[in-house]
Formats: C-alpha cells, sequence, structure tokens
C-alpha cells in the first residue's frame, strides 16, 4: 500500500532498477530522457547557414584570390582567341576591394610581359585583357611597328601584325605629348598607331599593349594605366572553343580541345 500512494503522489525518487525514467525525466545514469520538451534541430536553418557559408566563400574566392574571363575580341591573337576562357589570378598582384580604389597587396609585382585583365579607364562596366610593355620610368616608342624599350628594340615573338587600315592616326593619341622626352617636344607631334613616343611611363602608372597590333585599341589611344585598375594575372586558358561563325551549341561543337590546359604566356 506504502508503494502505490507513492505512485499516486509523483514521488520524485528513482524506479526500479533498469533505467526507466520516473516523472523527473531522467534515467537512473543521468542521461536526458525523451520526453515531449525536447527540440529537434531545425533542419531548414542549418541548410540556411551552410548556403551562407559557402557564398561567402565563393565571393571571397572570386573577389581576392581567383576570377575568370572570356576573350570576346581578336587583340590579342594570337596568344589568345576569342572563345578562350581564362582563370585570373587576383592574389599574385593584389585585388581591389569592390567600389573602391583600395588595394590589397599581392605576393607579386607586375612584370613586364604579364598578360593583365583590367579596368580599362575610357569604358566603365568592361574588363579588357593586353599585355604589360612599360613599367614605370621605362621610355618607350615605336617606329614602323617596331616597339623600342630605353632605346633598345624589343623582342616580341608574340607579336601579330594584321594590317587592315594602314598606319592611322587618331585624335585620342595626342596626350602622349604631355610625356615626351623634353629633347623631343621641338615643332608638331603627330603620333600615329605604328609611330608615336619616345614617352616615359610615369609612376604608378602602366603601358598596355593588344598582341595583334594592328587591330587593338590600347594605351597607345587610352593612355597610362593607373596601378589601382589592375585585376589579376591570367595564368591559365581552363577552355577554348570557336565562337566564329556562330554554330549551334558551339561550346560543345567546337572544343579547342589542344588549348584547354595552356598557361598564359
Amino acid at each position: 500500500m506504502a508503494r502505490d500512494r507513492r505512485k499516486k503522489r509523483g514521488d520524485p525518487r528513482p524506479g526500479p532498477a533498469g533505467g526507466e525514467p520516473t516523472e523527473g525525466g531522467l534515467a537512473r545514469d543521468g542521461a536526458p530522457g525523451a520526453g515531449p520538451g525536447r527540440r529537434e534541430p531545425n533542419a531548414l536553418w542549418e541548410w540556411a547557414k551552410s548556403l551562407a557559408t559557402a557564398l561567402v566563400l565563393f565571393f571571397f574566392i572570386r573577389t581576392f584570390l581567383i576570377h575568370t574571363f572570356v576573350i570576346i575580341s581578336g587583340s590579342m591573337e594570337d596568344t589568345l582567341l576569342v572563345g578562350d576562357l581564362l582563370l585570373v589570378n587576383r592574389a599574385a598582384i593584389g585585388s581591389r576591394i569592390p567600389g573602391t580604389s583600395i588595394r590589397i597587396p599581392g605576393y607579386s609585382h607586375p612584370k613586364r610581359g604579364d598578360i593583365l585583365v583590367f579596368d580599362p579607364p575610357h569604358e566603365r562596366n568592361m574588363k579588357l585583357v593586353k599585355r604589360l610593355v612599360g613599367l614605370p620610368g621605362d621610355t618607350l616608342e615605336m617606329r614602323n611597328k617596331v616597339l623600342y624599350l630605353n632605346g633598345k628594340p624589343l623582342d616580341e615573338p608574340y607579336v601579330r601584325h594584321d594590317d587592315r587600315f594602314g598606319d592611322d592616326s587618331h585624335p585620342w593619341m595626342a596626350w602622349q605629348e604631355r610625356y615626351l622626352l623634353p629633347d623631343e617636344r621641338n615643332g608638331p607631334y603627330r603620333p600615329t598607331r605604328d609611330n608615336w613616343g619616345p614617352i616615359v611611363v610615369p609612376p604608378d602608372r602602366y603601358f598596355m599593349l593588344g598582341d595583334n597590333r594592328d587591330t587593338s585599341l590600347d594605351s597607345r589611344y587610352w593612355g597610362f594605366l593607373e596601378g589601382w585598375r589592375l585585376e589579376g594575372r591570367a595564368v591559365l586558358i581552363y577552355f577554348s572553343y570557336e565562337k566564329d561563325p556562330p554554330t549551334p551549341f558551339a561550346w560543345i561543337r567546337k572544343v579547342r580541345w589542344s588549348r584547354i590546359g595552356d598557361r598564359v604566356r
């Protein structure tokens, strides 16, 4: 009878051996009970946190480490072809914090001969890719299509000439006159596509040229490139296909298998 009265009054003492929980919610070994108050993890919240983490990592990698770029013009032929898809190393020369001109330092500096992706000064919402040929302090000039660096002709085996229009002048090129060497300021200065300079590259500025020299709109026309505009160094062709002439499903039917995996030089 005493045992029955204890049950009716809700005696909190442990029940019989065997670990069965009593009204106190604990088994004899102290493990939590599976009572109705226990909450199951919120699967939707866990999924949302995982997705948010993945997105943060994606944008971090894309903004500060690795970016992709597709070639849509022939200004870098034959080094880069229309339809080449590039991996661009942002960390190599430092990356710009979006929306600012502030740069995070890289582990190397831009070098002459680098193929770089950058934000051009003459066009918003556009990225270009060209070859770096002039560093701060360099003296550059071109005579009959030959580029001279500090008074000596530069060996450029990558250059292609596709002369469709002849050696033309352009009003944009008038900017060069401000950077002429002092002994070159006598008389009028009339730069053309194939004959210009000598001009001196100022501090924290770079001179960019396309490898397809006769069709490239580059620093000859729009001027020196500020250092903060550099986006990264092109390092690898990870995919390539023929975009011209237009072909349905060209990215499947017109793949350039021999270019996939090529380093960019």
